[in-house]
């Protein structure tokens, strides 16, 4: 069944519960739907874009300091 909002759920467990409870309870309820959020591959930028855009960004701040 698909969640309203995925960000947001409600567990069973009980404000009385410790932690090794509460993380096994999340853990039977994480499903292999939740973790496809996290495996899909997106588009990337190449890290020589991203270099070179800091570059030019540290150049125009060098120039406004001096």
């Amino acid at each position: 069944m698909k969640r309203k909002n995925s960000s947001v759920r409600i567990t069973k467990a009980k404000v009385t519960d410790d932690d090794r409870t509460i993380y096994a309870i999340l853990r039977d309820e994480f499903t292999a739907a939740d973790l496809q959020k996290y495996t899909e591959i997106e588009p990337m930028i190449p890290a020589a874009q991203v270099l070179a855009q800091l570059e030019k960004s540290q150049h125009r701040t060098s120039k406004k300091k001096a």
